[in-house]
């Protein structure tokens, strides 16, 4: 289990929080070149639908579903590029020349909440692509990171073993809330230190201060952050104001547990 330290800003919790929301107060996280918060009308429409605390785990899995689609189509519009691939025919027997991306990337979600938008993105890519995952869970006491699961390749190949998972250039790191921005920042650690040369954020809500901290990781060098829409504020217990809920106890009906 890996404890997160790094970019701590204070061990007291009050003393942290009150910083994060100071922070907001800034420029906003959207002047920043590497963040892009979509404008989109039928996205913002749905966010204002999935803020409503009468959807159910049904709507709130279709809702994070949806605006996941939109800004994943957003954000891959930038990170891929399009080439040719041969030609082949139409059904009326004429030959066109076609085409594809070559994405040398993988899918990240984090657990748990990350998996609502894994289909999205999955739906998206018009091939198949590595899926790895990353658990990590909020300390209470902290609101500091801890990493529990890590199921990346960190094999190295050899000439008698190749390795069928080779460490690709962009990582797409799904999670659907950046509150504090602990989380956001420990995955995007974990990411480059494995060896992606860039890690593309794809979330559906962040905060102010989350996003900018998320953003300014690794000086911003190799980092985008794609979200749907911002807020100002974080509360006491770390949570975005007005926010979504817990989103991973939203979609797995485990409110109150």
């Amino acid at each position: 289990m890996r404890l997160y330290s790094k970019n701590v800003l204070e061990t007291d919790t009050f003393n942290f929080l009150h910083l994060l929301n100071d922070r907001s107060a800034m420029a906003p996280a959207s002047h920043l070149s590497n963040v892009h918060v979509s404008t989109h009308p039928c996205l913002r429409a749905k966010l204002s639908q999935l803020r409503a605390k009468d959807a159910d785990a049904r709507e709130t899995k279709a809702l994070v579903n949806e605006i996941a689609l939109i800004i994943g189509c957003e954000a891959l519009a930038t990170c891929l590029k399009i080439s040719p691939s041969g030609t082949a025919k139409t059904p009326l027997n004429y030959t066109y020349t076609t085409e594809t991306v070559n994405p040398n990337i993988c899918l990240v979600p984090i657990l748990r909440s990350g998996l609502g938008m894994l289909e999205a993105l999955q739906l998206l890519l018009p091939v198949p692509v590595p899926v790895h995952h990353l658990g990590l869970f909020r300390e209470p006491t902290t609101l500091q990171p801890v990493e529990y699961y890590n199921n990346l390749p960190y094999h190295r190949p050899t000439s008698v073993n190749p390795d069928p998972f080779p460490i690709p250039e962009i990582a797409l790191l799904l999670d659907p809330v950046i509150a504090t921005g602990g989380t956001a920042v420990a995955a995007i650690q974990t990411l480059l230190e494995w060896g992606v040369k860039k890690v593309v954020l794809i979330s559906v809500l962040g905060s102010e201060a989350g996003v900018r901290r998320a953003a300014e990781e690794n000086g911003s060098e190799g980092v985008e952050v794609w979200v749907g829409g911002l807020d100002n504020e974080v509360n006491d217990k770390g949570m975005i104001k007005p926010g979504l809920g817990d989103v991973g106890d939203r979609l797995f009906l485990t409110i109150g547990k």
